[in-house]
């Protein structure tokens, strides 16, 4: 069985969450166009100043979407 990483793109400043929402549109976007395995996709507010946005992929695509996408940093995906 894959794992599941989390792919993770870091958004700072008063526009953070605003910012993250939007990004979250076009990695929704790239999961259909691409025929991801899964679609999973969401962002996170962490404080008022730091958002993400994420997108997590089975492990085996990972590297692909990596270079495409150039995300900031990754985790295992345990959701």
């Amino acid at each position: 069985m894959n794992r599941k990483l989390k792919l993770i793109w870091d958004f700072r400043g008063p526009t953070a969450n605003k910012t993250a929402l939007h990004h979250e549109i076009h990695l929704k976007e790239y999961a259909i166009s691409e025929k991801l395995l899964l679609q999973i996709t969401g962002t996170e507010t962490l404080s008022d100043m730091h958002s993400i946005a994420f997108l997590v992929v089975e492990e085996n695509e990972m590297k692909p979407v990596r270079d495409a996408l150039k995300p900031h940093r990754g985790q295992v995906y345990g959701g």
